[in-house]
């Protein structure tokens, strides 16, 4: 069982420690992974709303390398993309060229012209998917050495990994990560803004509305006794935890919970040490992670 892997532009920069910690957990976990070969920005969010079949062609090229590479007997056939971003958009091209057929000529061709003979074989992936349905839950809850007893979590998707294709969880209330966190040993909460939008770029555009949005998350979150919340969307991540301090001022309140990603999480109870996840490129510090000892408990 290996995956090849597409990192994307946002876990080479902002989200650097989901890359950090993607890559800890497979090696730990014994599950190979190949780096996409030349891999290209997915053409995510402006690229579409300036030429959407040149902005399928960017992320089609990226697809068109995964079967290269998997022709060649590199890695698996699967393409595995951990950006919410890079997985929605790497879906949704593939959608359009198989149901839309100017999309599919044009996009074939523009292929063509750069050496690329695309059939559609890659199946893309995300990391939520392949853990829960490839690696297993049994498998992942015996390789657990510090079980996260005494911590609520907070599992929060974000719009896209999920929808519109609803590819292998439920839309509206997905349970893949809550799933994880239990065999963890830890307390998924019960809360139905799982899947609602933080906002997304609305924080460097319309700010009032991106902070409105992420102050719902947050205060739901917080009302519910969640002592973190996991995420697996770098622009989620970065939207609840770097805007609290503004929302506090803006608002009136006092939020002050840590935002990680779930694979942050599940390197912790893996015995993978902190620094090797990114813990430490966290803003808001994530107390049990200095836990002494091999079980984990959230501090008050």
């Amino acid at each position: 069982m290996s995956y090849l892997y597409f990192p994307g532009c946002s876990l080479r920069s902002t989200g650097r420690p989901y890359e950090e910690s993607i890559l800890a957990v497979f090696r730990k976990l014994d599950i190979p992974l190949t780096e996409l070969d030349d891999w290209n920005c997915c053409g995510a969010t402006a690229y579409v709303s300036i030429d959407e079949n040149k902005a399928f062609t960017l992320a089609a090229r990226n697809l068109a390398l995964a079967e290269r590479m998997h022709s060649n007997g590199n890695a698996g056939e699967d393409l595995m993309a951990p950006c919410s971003a890079c997985y929605l958009v790497l879906e949704k091209t593939q959608h359009y060229i198989k149901t839309d057929e100017g999309v599919k000529r044009d996009v074939t061709a523009a292929l063509q012209r750069g050496g690329f003979d695309y059939k559609g074989t890659t199946k893309v992936r995300h990391p939520l998917d392949i853990l829960v349905n490839d690696i297993g839950l049994e498998r992942i809850a015996k390789a657990v050495v510090r079980p996260m007893k005494g911590i609520n979590v907070a599992c929060y998707y974000g719009c896209q990994v999920v929808r519109p294709f609803e590819t292998f969880d439920h839309a509206a209330y997905p349970t893949t990560m809550d799933r994880l966190v239990t065999a963890l040993g830890a307390r998924a909460i019960d809360w139905p803004m799982k899947a609602r939008c933080c906002g997304g770029s609305l924080t460097g555009t319309i700010q009032e509305a991106g902070l409105r949005l992420n102050r719902a998350l947050l205060l739901e979150a917080t009302k519910r006794g969640a002592n973190v919340i996991l995420t697996c969307c770098p622009l989620c991540q970065h939207n609840l935890e770097c805007y609290q301090k503004r929302i506090n001022r803006r608002f009136g309140e006092s939020i002050n919970i840590p935002v990680a990603y779930f694979t942050q999480f599940i390197g912790l109870a893996l015995g993978i040490p902190p620094k090797e996840l990114g813990i430490q490129r966290l803003f808001i510090p994530l107390k049990f992670a200095e836990t002494p000892g091999k079980e984990a408990h959230a501090h008050a």
